[in-house]
């Protein structure tokens, strides 16, 4: 019997990285709801009182993008100006038109862009997705909620989670390790931010998994204090967590971010197609582990890499499974498009707390 480790981390939604997810996400909502065929790469970085939004825009819309970024800080909680950071700071607008040398590919429903895509599947959960990442998110929705809720009024927007878990002979056994951490009040001692924290987050949610651990293998704010949280404290960067955003490091993943692109590029619209088959070739128990590989270039109606890899867990042919996949999904970029039915407003929901293994989403629904 051989027993390893595993360890995945994920961020809360007031991480600095994700504050800038979000927004790139619900301007590219906005965008989508005037304009289904528009076209977004929206950028933002977030630092000292200072949030800058760039890249490039190509569609029949007017969007207010200053409105938008401030109605997601505010929601994110960063409404207090002694933080260097609130729905007040200074907000600079660089987006400027789509180069038509890129919009020419896409017109002719070509790709967006080049790379390649990993799509993944197993038995570990219900969702068909690692198990570490899975305790990761819901450990940092479970920290926002007793924030939000005021369960926790003490504690402040940010924060992360860190999961390592054993496994004997590839199946998950036993949660060895919870790691958080999360910027508090300096009126409350960290030895009952850390006792709250097991009790009110910790334990529940591993308990919904399966699992227990004792205090003593968990570790919050590991340096002993942390109070101020936020883009003054540690810079945000659209796209910068896309481990978080997909299999938390168990898979492989491609060469491009997700959040502020929408789905003709293909390192998004492709990655959720790979999800899909990856997921329902698992669901359907042609396998019990599945990546899908993908690729494109820019302009390619058609992917010029579509593969598979089950880890020897097949159950049928590497043909019958190949043909299922061309059944229940055409990944050229238009058929991504409609079979996935992806030209909505759907995006700002993914920008935190992964974009797979959550049924609300299309590429996760079994056929």
């Amino acid at each position: 019997m051989t027993k390893t480790t595993f360890t995945s981390e994920s961020v809360c939604a007031g991480h600095p990285d994700k504050i800038c997810d979000q927004i790139s996400d619900a301007i590219l909502d906005a965008v989508l709801v005037q304009d289904p065929q528009g076209r977004t790469a929206i950028e933002c970085l977030a630092g000292n009182n200072r949030l800058i939004i760039a890249g490039e825009i190509g569609a029949k819309a007017k969007v207010d993008f200053k409105k938008i970024a401030r109605e997601q800080i505010t929601r994110l909680g960063y409404t207090d100006p002694k933080f260097n950071f609130s729905d007040q700071s200074p907000i600079e607008d660089y987006v400027h038109e789509q180069s038509p040398e890129i919009a020419v590919g896409v017109k002719k429903k070509g790709a967006g862009d080049q790379g390649m895509m990993f799509g993944f599947a197993c038995r570990e959960t219900p969702q068909l997705m690692p198990l570490p990442i899975m305790i990761a998110h819901a450990l940092v929705k479970r920290i926002d909620q007793v924030r939000e809720e005021k369960i926790l009024p003490y504690l402040r927007p940010d924060g992360k989670s860190q999961v390592t878990v054993e496994y004997q002979d590839s199946k998950p056994i036993a949660v060895k390790q919870v790691v958080i951490a999360v910027p508090h009040k300096e009126s409350v001692d960290l030895k009952q931010v850390r006792l709250d924290i097991f009790k009110k987050v910790v334990k529940p949610i591993l308990e919904n998994f399966g699992f227990k651990i004792s205090i003593k293998d968990l570790i919050v704010n590991g340096t002993g204090v942390w109070h101020n949280g936020g883009p003054a404290s540690d810079c945000g960067l659209t796209g910068r967590k896309i481990i978080v955003d997909s299999y938390g490091g168990y898979a492989r993943v491609g060469g491009g971010c997700f959040s502020g692109k929408e789905p003709s590029k293909v390192d998004r619209g492709g990655a959720y197609a790979a999800r899909f088959l990856a997921k329902n070739i698992v669901a359907n128990k042609l396998a019990d582990k599945c990546e899908v590989r993908l690729a494109y270039f820019i302009g390619a109606r058609k992917p010029t890499m579509q593969d598979i890899e089950t880890f020897g867990t097949a159950k049928k042919s590497s043909k019958l499974i190949k043909d299922f996949m061309d059944k229940i999904l055409d990944t050229s970029v238009e058929g991504i498009l409609q079979g996935l039915d992806l030209r909505r407003p759907i995006y700002l929901p993914t920008a935190s707390y992964g974009h797979f293994g959550r049924e609300e989403f299309p590429w996760e629904k079994v056929v």
